[in-house]
């Protein structure tokens, strides 16, 4: 299948979330830091944060907090079994901290193909802010879909 090229522009559900401490000091541990900076409250503090902040990679997890985090993917027909990760790109724009509250808005912004149909790219561009609204990041993730082409 091919994906349509009307899904560009399409709004996604915004996620809200409140960053909590041990969440953040797993997903540390998750991924290797070893630095107390983002485990340990008094590190942090010492480091001149309010609290533990949030690492690197960690806002790419927000919009997994809904109950369907790729119901948009099912929308548009897409066979789950055939999507990949393709890329995460992050520009940080201020530090989240632990009991930060913080919202994901996303939307597609382009769709193409390549390899003579074989694979959709699927574009998507989140701004995650705060409670007050000041910017935190912007996300850029490409899905990959896997089609099935005829043999020449």
């Amino acid at each position: 299948m091919t994906l349509p090229a009307t899904a560009i522009g399409t709004e996604l559900p915004p996620v809200t979330m409140t960053v909590e401490r041990g969440r953040l000091q797993l997903f540390a541990r998750a991924i290797g830091e070893h630095d107390p900076l983002y485990t340990d409250p008094v590190a942090a503090r010492e480091a001149g944060h309010p609290d533990l902040p949030v690492p690197p990679t960690f806002l790419f997890g927000i919009e997994l907090q809904q109950p369907d985090p790729f119901a948009y993917l099912r929308a548009l027909g897409v066979d789950m079994l055939q999507v990949l990760h393709g890329e995460q790109e992050f520009t940080y724009h201020s530090t989240a901290h632990a009991g930060d509250t913080l919202t994901a808005r996303s939307t597609i912004v382009d769709v193409r193909s390549k390899n003579g149909g074989a694979l959709d790219l699927l574009t998507k561009d989140t701004t995650v802010t705060r409670s007050d609204g000041t910017r935190v990041a912007d996300l850029r993730t490409i899905t990959v879909v896997r089609n099935e082409v005829p043999a020449p």
